[in-house]
Parts: structure tokens; sequence; C-alpha cells
């Protein structure tokens, strides 16, 4: 409904209605700031969505226990280590999880939130979708007005040809102006190591008068990443230590012939093949995966 027209005839009391239809739609559109009171949500979630300049409160997904996390060790201890220090107050790295699909990238970060939440250790999660980074600035500024740590997360990240958000991304890392709030940093996940695509730098370079130059700058985003972990392809004891420890972990009796077989029809080994083997079993068996909302664990990358 449009606003009636404001005129030296219109009366105070239309003006002041006026006025606070103004007011009324204003607060409607302003996105609104991270909760304070308590450090979480009004649901008392720690768990956010930022998207269309709006930050969202989520009910967070379970995810397996971090003791699920077979053969990522080294990974698991440095991530938890890492985000322990932000929740501190410490000097923390914003990290990059790359590597092989399917072992448990963005389900470790999961993971890694939902136990230090679990411990007592206040932590907010704000993913980003890929369309959402060039606004990362602006969820800066709001996570900055509150002082809970907060991880903000993109999960499978890559670039193709699109330089206007692989830029953003790297100027909100290091090399932007405006300062960092210290209690966020970022963390994302990708297949790709270097997160840019290799063949688009290539094919820049190519007709470039420096080679080299196009390709360090196509290739840079990756070392802005303080903190580096590699996922690699799983090999068959790999394989199978998950699967026992997935079945040990739900009371299934899991044949490893059977968790072969499994994996030779999926031609792949991996965690997400492991959880979805686990899962096999236990619709089979009529046992209920009652502590999973979601295909979690290893199940996403």
């Amino acid at each position: 409904m449009p606003l009636p027209p404001l005129n030296e005839a219109t009366s105070a009391p239309d003006i002041a209605a006026t006025l606070a239809r103004i007011a009324d739609a204003l607060e409607r559109l302003a996105p609104p700031p991270l909760p304070v009171s308590g450090a979480v949500a009004a649901d008392g979630s720690h768990s956010f969505v930022w998207s269309h300049h709006q930050l969202r409160a989520v009910q967070p997904a379970r995810t397996q226990p971090l003791d699920c996390f077979e053969g990522v060790e080294p990974q698991k201890a440095a991530l938890l280590e890492n985000c322990r220090r932000l929740a501190a107050g410490l000097p923390a790295h914003d990290v990059l999880l790359w590597g092989a699909r399917g072992m448990g990238k963005s389900s470790l970060v999961k993971a890694v939130h939902a136990t230090l939440c679990a411990q007592g250790t206040p932590l907010a999660l704000v993913q980003v979708a890929r369309d959402d980074i060039a606004s990362l600035g602006d969820l800066f500024a709001q996570l900055s007005k509150q002082p809970l740590p907060a991880l903000v997360f993109a999960d499978d990240l890559s670039f193709e040809a699109d330089e206007h958000q692989y830029k953003a991304l790297r100027s909100v890392l290091e090399g932007g102006i405006e300062a960092r709030p210290d209690n966020v940093r970022v963390i994302v996940t990708s297949n790709r190591r270097h997160l840019v695509a290799r063949e688009h730098a290539d094919a820049e370079a190519a007709n470039a008068i420096n080679a080299r130059d196009v390709l360090d700058d196509r290739l840079a985003l990756a070392d802005r990443f303080g903190l580096s972990l590699g996922f690699h392809n799983c090999d068959q004891p790999t394989y199978l230590a998950i699967v026992a420890g997935y079945a040990k972990t739900y009371g299934l009796t899991a044949e490893p012939a059977e968790a072969l077989a499994w994996a030779m029809t999926r031609g792949s080994r991996s965690g997400r093949v492991a959880w979805q083997f686990i899962q096999e079993l236990a619709g089979r068996d009529g046992v209920v995966l009652d502590t999973v909302r979601q295909s979690g664990g290893f199940a996403t990358s």
C-alpha cells in the first residue's frame, strides 16, 4: 500500500502515522544482528546462515562424534586446536580443507564446532554460500559488534572464470585496508588445492606477457590461509577402519568382504561410501541411527 503524499494540509497525526509506517518498513528491511545475549540465538543455537545480507539462526544438523573420523587424525587434531584458540581469544588461522571428495572435510568442520559447543565453548558457525562471498565485508562488520568468536564457513568452494568473487575472497582474507575482526576466522572446503581451476590460469597465461605473473595471481588465493589441511584418497585398510568404527558406534556387524563389495559397486573407497554402507546395514537390520539427522560423518565433502 503506497504512503499518502505529505503537504501543508497534512495533519500532525497523519504525519506521525506515516513516519511510523516508514520506520516499521525500514525495521523489516534491516538485517538482524547476531544475538549477543547469551552468545547464542533465541533457540539456543550457535549456527547461522548468511544469505542476501541477512544473518539467520538455524537449527544445526547433527554430525558424527569426532572419534568416528578415522584416517584423518592429524587434520582433525589441527582443526580442533585452531578452533579452540579462536574460541579462547588467541591467535588463530584461516583454514583451507582441500582434497579428495567424500573424505569428511565439511563434516569435520561441523563436528569440531559441535564438539566445542558441547564442551561449553561458545563458538558461532556461520555458513556462507558462494554467491554471497562478495558481501563478506558486511558480514564481518556485523560479527565485529558482538563478542562471540565466529567461524565463517564456505563449503565446497571453487572458482572457474569468476574473478570477481575470487578476488573478493582474497581481499577479505588479506590485503584489504579495512581491519578484520579478531574474533572471526574463515574456513573453506574445496576439492581443489588452489581453489581456482588450473586450466583457467593456464589459458590466461598463454596470452600474457609474463605467464608466471598470471599463474601466481590466479593460484595465490590458497596462500592466504594460514592452515591448509589436505585430505587424500582412501586406501583399503583406512576404508575398512572407517567402516569398523561406524559399526562399533552403532552396534552393527560389518563384514569386511561385504564392505569391500559395496565399495566396488560405487567405484571408489571413501568415508562417504563407508557411511552409505553403514546406512544400508542399519536399514536392513532395523537399526535406527537416531543420533544423526543428516548423512553426517564422512557423508559430505
